[in-house]
């Protein structure tokens, strides 16, 4: 029941970009830095959390998407976690309609720019060098729209409301001072001092990084483009794409692109197979040489394969103590290979923990 509040806290009354770390956080380095009991890495935080404080990825929202074997003949296989409401709900709708109607199978990976991001699709596609015709689109598309690349806080906080009901979330919101939230928060604001992008700050929520305008109801929030998120290829605006063309990020956060764009997921495991892959020499890093294009078998949704098959992961609850304690640690370095610690940190510098679970 505790899950996520503090989100939802933050979703009615994001903070305002803060300065660096306060008297307290500076007192508490230094009286760390003065012990000689060596900090714990962040990984070792993580490993530290309770089992409570991990939280299942429902098989629904992650989709298995199988390459061809590499040269030595070894399985590529790449997990993504889609995203929850009420965020890009109309493509991640139509990303498992691809899946499901086999639309998804061979098709290939027709881009790797360096640094950037990796792009697969009908190779066929608005392509003027192709000599065939593009895959026909499977029926029962939702329509997209690029307002949609934004949600506001009254929406987020709408979808909360609904798993914890309006009491509790009344009741949060209320008493959102109380010492274990303020401990929480304060710890997470410190770690991100300051967002370039987003006039409102970042935070996290419902296990993703997200950024904002401001505190109001109807002040907008969106998914931010971190390391392994996966976005929706797209023509020149009003068109919002349907899904049928999908990115990753494979290099330094392309903030620019945040709120440009449908991000619709992330991810998970595998991100070494298509990070990988010998970079396209044409405009943006297509391929020119159609051989170079890496085919991908089969798109599945999770919750479609037998048991034996079924992936499942979870992520660190982003309103906990143990996640807090984690991003600090992301953004002040204690451990002994470090010397200074640096005082902040980029929301795309503290991934979210995913763990994969016996199956």
């Amino acid at each position: 029941m505790t899950k996520h509040l503090i989100s939802l806290a933050a979703a009615l009354a994001l903070a305002a970009p803060l300065a660096a770390q306060d008297e307290n956080s500076r007192s508490s380095s230094e009286a760390v830095a003065q012990t000689n009991i060596p900090a714990p890495s962040p990984n070792q935080i993580v490993e530290q959390a309770e089992a409570e404080e991990w939280v299942a990825i429902a098989p629904e929202d992650l989709l298995v998407m199988t390459l061809a074997p590499d040269a030595e003949g070894n399985e590529r296989k790449v997990v993504i976690q889609l995203m929850p409401a009420p965020f890009s709900e109309a493509w991640t709708a139509n990303i498992r309609t691809f899946a499901r109607s086999g639309w998804y199978d061979d098709i290939t990976v027709n881009r790797v720019q360096d640094n950037y991001v990796v792009q697969w699709g009908d190779a066929n596609y608005d392509n003027p060098e192709s000599d065939g015709p593009p895959k026909e689109l499977p029926q029962g598309l939702l329509e997209t729209d690029e307002v949609n690349y934004t949600s506001s806080n009254g929406e987020i906080t709408d979808v909360l409301m609904q798993a914890y009901g309006e009491e509790t979330v009344r009741r949060i919101v209320r008493e959102g001072n109380s010492s274990r939230e303020h401990a929480v928060r304060s710890s997470l604001r410190d770690s991100m001092p300051h967002d370039p992008y987003a006039s409102g700050g970042s935070f996290f929520t419902l296990g993703w990084p997200m950024a904002s305008e401001g505190r109001k109801l109807e002040s907008k929030a969106w998914p931010v483009h971190c390391y392994g998120m996966v976005g929706v290829g797209r023509n020149l605006t009003p068109d919002a794409g349907t899904g049928a063309e999908l990115y990753t990020v494979i290099g330094h956060a392309p903030r620019h692109l945040d709120r440009n764009i449908a991000l619709v997921g992330r991810i998970v495991e595998g991100i070494e197979h298509l990070s990988s892959l010998p970079r396209g020499k044409g405009v943006l890093g297509f391929y020119e040489d159609e051989s170079r294009r890496t085919p991908i078998l089969t798109v599945r949704v999770a919750s479609d394969l037998p048991d034996d098959e079924r992936p499942a992961f979870e992520y660190l609850d982003t309103e906990g103590e143990t996640f807090a304690a984690y991003a600090d640690a992301r953004a002040n370095r204690r451990d002994p290979f470090f010397n200074v610690p640096a005082g902040g940190a980029d929301i795309c510098n503290i991934p979210v923990p995913i763990r994969r679970v016996a199956e």
